[in-house]
């Protein structure tokens, strides 16, 4: 590609709403726009991206959290996602579908049930104040309408969890509120209500409320709750899932380790190797892992280009002549080339070189030419070398290969 004929418009001042360096990277050296758009160029990077497969990751040193559920996750203080990963055993998930190894409760032998007056305990923190227990020890009622069909969906979770409500949609589908007149028709009291002696309800409980004897739950009465409600005696559910909402620091489901929370961005879906890749998240990913501060540094297997080759006006000789001469010859040996064949002063070519970030550098320049010579820079490497005309090829070889 001539640059001359690109749409590349490089910035040298960081846009005013970048995020991250990273964000910021990628509108100066046009690979988004300021509205997060992809141009030409960042869409060259997403093409070489889509012919890859799961390896890639590993290839280019990108550290991503792969969650159980085939999603790809990039850590970033800007993420809108939330993960749960563990340390030890580098299990993840998102967050509101993570397992988690629950705490159960001591054996007991069932207990008969027992009524009790309980008043003002609407709450779960209320009905444990009252009768001095602990949170575990009771069952928590949470009454929903599914959308599809209008049926009373009465969900059961041990009082010190939380509904995970994304695990419980993959149960049921979609879900909302119940009213009043749709709980009372089902038999039920709101703020006292039991799964016991239900009408026309879907009952569906968490996988722990069956290994949880003895607890305390709604009586179905206002003002009262049930000592000793225990499933299978006093009541069953037609579905039994993991349901409870996972959180940093619960105990890792498949070792001892604890459960970090981390802030990410989905960047792409693995399925049965294939690679799903979410374009804007992934080129930032990249960048936010791949810069320096002069610019980007790509690995050779996602850049844009395998060479910058960057053309100084001469004086004395046609530097652009023989530009156009290596351009071909490169371009003929199998390597992409962003030929930069402006004419413009040669510190800008060496800054837009540096922002882009393509792994090898070519520089023709009269000085050069003089001694038959080219100069070679590696966008990593400290230092330049000079290699002749008749070599280079051979030398890029050694280089990019």
């Amino acid at each position: 590609m001539r640059f001359s004929k690109s749409d590349i418009k490089t910035l040298r001042n960081a846009p005013s709403n970048a995020r991250t360096e990273g964000f910021g990277w990628l509108v100066r050296a046009s690979y988004l726009t300021r509205e997060n758009e992809i141009t030409d160029l960042g869409q060259r990077v997403i093409t070489r991206l889509q012919e890859k497969d799961n390896s890639l990751f590993e290839d280019i040193s990108l550290p991503v959290i792969k969650t159980e559920h085939g999603e790809i996750h990039f850590a970033i203080s800007t993420g809108k996602a939330r993960v749960l990963q563990c340390p030890k055993c580098q299990y993840a998930a998102r967050k509101d579908l993570a397992r988690f190894a629950k705490e159960r409760l001591p054996a007991e032998e069932p207990l008969p049930t027992e009524k009790l007056l309980t008043p003002n305990c609407h709450t779960i923190d209320t009905l444990t104040d009252f009768l001095n227990i602990p949170p575990q020890k009771t069952a928590k009622a949470i009454m929903l309408t599914r959308k599809s069909d209008k049926k009373l969906v009465f969900v059961v979770v041990r009082g010190d969890m939380q509904l995970s409500e994304a695990k419980l949609k993959a149960h049921i589908g979609d879900f909302e509120p119940a009213t009043y007149e749709e709980i009372s028709a089902s038999g039920a009291s709101a703020g006292f209500a039991s799964p016991i002696g239900l009408k026309n309800t879907l009952i569906i409980v968490d996988d722990l409320i069956p290994q949880s004897p003895n607890l305390v739950a709604g009586a179905n009465e206002d003002e009262y709750h049930l000592l000793n409600v225990n499933y299978g005696r006093d009541y069953t559910a037609e579905v039994i899932a993991d349901l409870a909402k996972a959180d940093e620091g619960d105990p890792c489901p498949n070792c001892d380790g604890k459960l970090e929370l981390f802030k990410t961005d989905l960047i792409a879906e693995s399925d049965e190797n294939k690679l799903k890749i979410y374009p804007e998240k992934f080129l930032q990913a990249l960048a936010e892992k791949h810069h320096d501060k002069k610019g980007l540094t790509f690995p050779a297997l996602v850049a844009p280009f395998d060479i910058y080759l960057l053309v100084i006006p001469g004086r004395k000789i046609n530097t652009f002549a023989v530009g156009n001469e290596y351009y071909e010859k490169l371009q003929n040996a199998g390597y992409s080339v962003l030929y930069d064949d402006r004419d413009t002063r040669a510190g800008s070519k060496f800054t837009d070189a540096d922002f882009i970030g393509a792994p090898l550098r070519i520089t023709i320049g009269e000085r050069g030419l003089k001694e038959n010579n080219l100069e070679l820079k590696l966008r990593l490497a400290d230092n330049k070398e000079m290699i002749a005309l008749d070599a280079l090829l051979n030398r890029v070889d050694e280089l990019l290969g």
